[in-house]
């Protein structure tokens, strides 16, 4: 089964769009990892998948306590992302994917910026070799998004166009997973999903505290919606995404 069969299982399952984003402010070491597991097992019936960033594997060690939230997610059947957001030469990229890989990641976020030849193209061989996924990054989340993914860029035939299309149009030449799209640019989110159709799936981010709204991301065409802090800085954090599952499922 291979990253995108994994994570419609997963949703299917679960009847959940929801992929958690467990990215917790520093704290000691200890009870990073404690809170960590604590929110992933109060959430884990409300969620389809969860995605780590460098918030948890710098403090844990890729190899070491982080080992412990992955298995977890296993344990579960919950596929698990890493956020990495490659983005180096193709040698550097391959070695990196691969460290995930083996770390047990199911899929990791690519930066299309480096472009293919010496750039992504090890990436998506390391994946396909191990049987996982590349989600690439077509238009983030946060307010300065436009100055890179927004700008306007001369195409090889001379044609004027938004970077993010260029973007669009590699996910699925290149055959990613997925693409990422900001859930706070919901008219984004449209123009993307028409170029994509149903044979790249969008994951937005910036639910809740960056202001994307459910409603607005899933009508424009989202597939999964990342939400961090909305659910993890939460007092009751299984009750949070119990609510906020349930809500998407009535879109």
């Amino acid at each position: 089964m291979n990253f995108k069969e994994k994570i419609e299982a997963s949703t299917q399952a679960r009847n959940s769009k929801i992929v958690l984003a467990l990215d917790l402010p520093p704290q000691k070491r200890e009870l990073l990892l404690n809170k960590a597991t604590e929110i992933l097992e109060n959430v884990e019936p409300y969620v389809c998948a969860v995605k780590i960033n460098r918030h948890l594997v710098l403090p844990l060690g890729l190899f070491n306590d982080l080992q412990k939230i992955v298995k977890r997610a296993e344990d579960y059947g919950l596929p698990t992302i890493m956020d990495c957001k490659i983005n180096d030469i193709g040698a550097t990229n391959r070695v990196v994917a691969q460290h995930y890989f083996d770390a047990g990641f199911d899929a990791v976020t690519a930066n299309p910026f480096v472009g293919w030849e010496q750039g992504l193209k090890p990436v998506f061989e390391a994946a396909k070799k191990n049987g996982k996924g590349v989600i690439l990054l077509v238009y983030m989340s946060h307010k300065a998004a436009y100055e890179g993914y927004g700008q306007t860029v001369k195409t090889e035939s001379g044609k004027l166009v938004p970077q993010y299309a260029v973007f669009a149009e590699k996910a699925l030449k290149w055959k990613a997973d997925g693409a990422v799209v900001g859930a706070t640019y919901p008219e984004k989110i449209r123009e993307i999903h028409q170029m994509l159709r149903e044979e790249v799936p969008i994951y937005s981010p910036g639910i809740g505290v960056q202001g994307g709204k459910i409603r607005e991301a899933l009508n424009a065409g989202a597939r999964f919606l990342i939400v961090g802090r909305s659910i993890t800085l939460s007092e009751e954090p299984g009750e949070n995404a119990k609510k906020l599952r349930d809500l998407a499922n009535q879109v």
